[in-house]
């Protein structure tokens, strides 16, 4: 521990803790636009510099260490006037948009200039004009916005490993783009979304498709459906005033019900089928051809779009099984179609998810049109859906708690909860691979060892006496680390380290999704996990082959797990693409 005085009030903390850090301790506020806890300093924006005792010029707190005895002096008018002309110099070169920005009320440079009360220019405005790009339809990039943070290029190059961004030029004409200066569609770019999850201002945005939504509700020819992913119960609810990890499912399904939607569904019945389909994969595998595994989940579509990039020597090792939406919207225009007596063709399917890169997904492979039309038709991110509820000028805190989603397809169990947070889909999964396996049930649900958000998860079970290893990674740098462990292996010639995979592309999995709420943390994440946990720990049924629904779907309509129709409808193939080398 250390100890120095910031604004004459002593602070002890760490060694290794940033002016920043021990200010915040010290209950004083920095303002800063280019830190976020995520990610390392970079010490860009120049906002948060202080004044050190003893040392001539301002220092930048955020990258700046705390040292025995220091003196911090964070705010005097040298200070703020300093502060507020770096930030006017970095609204002379951002386009002054704000009632048309997806980010009005949500952006940090918005803020920090109400906060420092800029109402007019200072400099005269240096505008660079570069084109929009939208080719992903996932995420969109505008340049011209670009506050040069250094946020997203952080993100992509060291958390996901991705490298699709890069700062191009130098001086007063920087600007983000993929190297090479060619749109985002030809880049590596995986359609993750933690750039714009990560940026601070409107830059990077996900690619906004309410309207289509709105369009679809006021036609009364059309039925429109909507399923809600297991993480937005958990994170929706911040954006109205609640707690982060409070569940609010029964708000969001009467929300959409007053919206117009005609069904409310439940991806986590959608989450439960996954698993009956992967966990046999995996039992088969297991009891008949041990030389195949490990066998890799494939729920997230940003980690699909990367092993087909990065990794397509896995493919043999993924699972064939769709993620929860797209069977979810594969069975209500064909299952649920059939019960209702509906015309398919009138079902228009919209999945809330806490993912841009689900935007692609639907559209991804012809197995996405298996209903004889697109499976899901638009896919929302959580900050679309806020968007569309606040129009609709409904009070959220009003809304029914109570309210349940549609039966069939929104019933599920404790295990179909879990699938947002990292280590959950690996957690049921065994749950009920431990069934497919042995006949018998866990004595208990709960797998330790997968719980929490360390970037790496490993453990161990036994099924009759023969022990399955496991590895859980989350954020696409830490799960080349278990790649280069099974690959090690394999040129060694030795036994797989892990027989079960499961991997998420961001941090914390989907409720860290890269359509999820801005600003997020590492203790945000953590509540959200929680109140998933707490929703699985409620459950009467906790495992995904002891679901009511789920056991009348395959009696009726699917057979059994792996059958023809199963096949036809819930799984899906993959092809290498262009390998990108970095």
């Amino acid at each position: 521990m250390i100890n120095l005085t910031i604004n004459g009030i002593g602070v002890e903390v760490d060694e290794g803790t940033t002016i920043l850090e021990a200010a915040r301790a010290a209950k004083m506020n920095i303002p800063t636009l280019c830190r976020h806890p995520d990610l390392p300093p970079a010490a860009a924006c120049g906002i948060c510099v202080v004044r050190v005792r003893g040392r001539g010029n301002l220092v930048r707190a955020c990258a700046a260490p705390a040292e025995e005895g220091m003196e911090v002096t964070t705010h005097d008018p040298e200070i703020v006037r300093v502060r507020r002309t770096v930030l006017e110099l970095i609204l002379s070169g951002h386009p002054n948009e704000c009632l048309t920005c997806l980010r009005n009320e949500s952006c940090e440079l918005q803020s920090l200039a109400a906060e420092f009360g800029i109402k007019e220019e200072s400099f005269p405005p240096l505008i660079a004009e570069h084109p929009l790009d939208d080719s992903t339809r996932s995420i969109v990039l505008d340049p011209r916005k670009c506050v040069k943070c250094g946020r997203c290029i952080t993100v992509c190059q060291e958390q996901q490993n991705v490298w699709a961004l890069s700062f191009l030029d130098r001086g007063i004409e920087t600007r983000i783009s993929p190297a090479g200066e060619i749109v985002l569609a030809e880049s590596p770019c995986i359609r993750c979304g933690q750039c714009s999850a990560h940026c601070p201002v409107g830059a990077i945005t996900e690619y906004d498709q309410g309207g289509e939504v709105w369009e679809a509700l006021s036609d009364p020819a059309v039925y429109c459906v909507a399923q809600i992913a297991p993480s937005i119960r958990v994170s929706i609810g911040e954006a109205f005033g609640y707690e982060p990890g409070t569940n609010v499912s029964g708000q969001v399904y009467d929300a959409l019900r007053r919206m117009g939607f005609d069904a409310v569904f439940d991806t986590n019945f959608g989450a439960d089928v996954t698993i009956m389909e992967e966990a046999t994969e995996f039992a088969e595998r297991f009891r008949n051809s041990p030389e195949s595994l490990p066998l890799i989940t494939t729920c997230c579509p940003a980690w699909v779009d990367f092993m087909e990039k990065f990794h397509p020597e896995m493919i043999p090792h993924f699972s064939s099984c769709k993620s929860p939406q797209s069977i979810l919207g594969v069975l209500a225009k064909t299952y649920y179609a059939e019960q209702r007596r509906l015309d398919p063709a009138r079902i228009f399917m919209v999945s809330i998810m806490p993912c841009t890169a689900k935007k692609y997904e639907i559209h991804r492979h012809k197995t996405m049109f298996a209903s004889g039309r697109q499976d899901v038709d638009v896919s929302i991110t959580s900050r679309e859906l806020i968007r569309m509820i606040r129009q609709s000028g409904l009070d959220f805190s009003g809304l029914d708690c109570l309210a349940a989603a549609d039966s069939p397809l929104g019933e599920y169990s404790g295990a179909g909860a879990i699938f947002g947070a990292t280590g959950g889909v690996m957690e049921a999964a065994l749950r009920s691979a431990h069934y497919f396996v042995s006949g018998a049930d866990l004595r208990d649900p709960v797998i330790p060892a997968v719980r929490g958000i360390s970037g790496v998860k490993e453990g161990e079970i036994a099924i009759e006496g023969r022990p399955v290893r496991f590895a859980v990674a989350h954020g696409l740098a830490n799960v080349e680390k278990v790649l280069d462990k099974i690959t090690a292996a394999r040129e060694k010639g030795d036994d797989p380290p892990y027989h079960f995979v499961e991997v998420m592309a961001c941090p914390g999995g989907c409720i860290g999704g890269g359509g999820q709420a801005w600003e997020v943390d590492d203790a945000i994440r953590r509540l959200r996990v929680e109140g998933l946990l707490k929703d699985d720990a409620i459950r009467e049924v906790r495992v995904s082959h002891r679901n009511p629904s789920i056991e009348k779907l395959y009696r009726d309509f699917l057979d059994r797990p792996l059958s023809d129709k199963a096949r036809q409808l819930l799984h899906t193939s993959y092809r290498p693409r262009r390998k990108y080398r970095r």
